[in-house]
């Protein structure tokens, strides 16, 4: 079963300096029948413009993944990290026992553009961590890239939960297929351009949710970047951590 998420039924917030797309309730947007997809917390949509960004603030108890889109992502946090990570570069973070940190658009001229994604953990009060791996256009080309896993999984980057992430740049008209196995769950979203998944079509900034399908069939009906989070078909209940 798909179901598609239209862009324009999604809550967007507009700061001046910040523009961002909610896929779940998040800030001043509060939906209780659009929670969470399993796992799956929070996926923002965040276009941040020149000279600005996210002061330091706190956080705990949750997994969080940047994927950089366009433009650079300065980070800066209460562990001592601190670099700038640019297109296609993955931040991971995991806030644990509590962290803070800042994220900001340094680059005086260009917006910056990244998908914010917090996922649960699977147990409370872990020790934060911090970590990134900056891939390249080509590790995405034509191909579902994984880059995101759990701890005992094969992607670079790896977070504290049974749940993985792929991303893809596919030149129109370039099919592929990803297969699915029994009891899981796919939250899809569409970075740009135009996508057949089975039998139905997405656009820009359309998300997709997926359960109970063996198998999926990818065709770019133009040049489209998606990335999608596979994980257990599950009725996660944060209290249960």
């Amino acid at each position: 079963m798909l179901e598609k998420i239209d862009k324009d039924v999604m809550f967007v917030a507009s700061h001046g300096w910040l523009t961002s797309r909610f896929h779940f309730s998040f800030a001043e947007y509060f939906n209780p029948r659009n929670i969470h997809f399993g796992v799956l917390r929070v996926l923002n949509d965040d276009i941040v413009l020149p000279s600005s960004g996210f002061p330091t603030h706190p956080h705990k108890d949750m997994e969080i993944v940047s994927y950089v889109v366009e433009g650079e992502l300065t980070h800066k946090d209460s562990m001592g990290n601190a670099e700038t990570l640019s297109m296609h570069n993955v931040q991971y973070m995991s806030a644990g026992t509590g962290i803070t940190h800042s994220e900001f658009n340094e680059n005086k001229k260009l917006p910056l553009r990244f998908l914010q994604i917090w996922i649960y953990p699977n147990a409370k009060n872990l020790t934060p961590n911090y970590g990134s791996f900056k891939y390249q256009k080509e590790d995405f080309l034509n191909t579902i890239k994984h880059i995101v896993s759990p701890i005992k999984g094969k992607a670079e980057v790896k977070i504290n939960q049974d749940a993985n992430i792929y991303a893809s740049l596919l030149e129109e008209g370039t099919s592929l297929s990803f297969a699915l196995e029994a009891n899981r769950q796919v939250y899809l979203a569409v970075i740009d351009g135009d996508l057949r998944i089975n039998d139905m079509e997405v656009s820009k900034y359309d998300s997709v949710k997926i359960l109970d399908e063996v198998s999926l069939n990818f065709k770019a009906l133009s040049d489209t970047h998606f990335l999608f989070i596979e994980m257990a078909n599950v009725n996660f209940i944060e209290d249960a951590l």
